[in-house]
């Protein structure tokens, strides 16, 4: 397990790294934020990608499974869906009642622009799976798909209290 403080610094040592934050998406705002922002702003940044999360997060387009209810496990925007099925509150439930942390509804978002990636990671929380991880790389110098990767390690060990 490791704190907010620890998960941002490693995602920073990640190849490319411009910035990272830990966001809530109901309420826009940064839990913590390390190197620069997008736009220069982190306050500003961690609104706008919560507008982003909490689009993906609420559709049902975007949801696991093929059955049109909205999924709790799976995985959105570029990459495509990651095969796990559930309805809302079904797979919460059952996971909460193991003691296990619940799935967020999206699994990740990646954006492209023509110089930089920005990857949206949900992290799996005891509580409500409200928050993601948003890191912002350099398209030149960095790896989206180790990127991809090691956010989904450091979502796991996120503690969030």
């Amino acid at each position: 397990m490791q704190g907010i403080d620890e998960c941002l610094l490693e995602a920073m040592r990640l190849p490319g790294a411009r910035g990272a934050a830990l966001v809530d998406w109901t309420s826009g705002l940064a839990l913590g934020a390390v190197g620069e922002a997008p736009g220069g702003d982190q306050e500003a940044a961690a609104a706008e990608a919560a507008e982003l999360a909490r689009l993906a997060a609420e559709q049902r387009a975007f949801a696991s499974g093929s059955s049109g209810e909205v999924g709790v496990a799976g995985s959105s925007g570029a990459v495509g869906p990651s095969g796990s099925s559930g309805t809302a509150g079904a797979g919460a439930a059952g996971a909460e009642a193991a003691g296990q942390k619940p799935d967020p509804p999206v699994e990740d978002l990646i954006l492209s622009n023509r110089d930089s990636y920005h990857v949206l990671r949900f992290v799996p929380t005891s509580f409500d799976s409200s928050v993601f991880l948003h890191l912002w790389l350099a398209r030149a110098e960095g790896n989206l798909a180790l990127a991809r990767i090691r956010l989904g390690e450091m979502a796991g060990r996120l503690e969030l209290g």
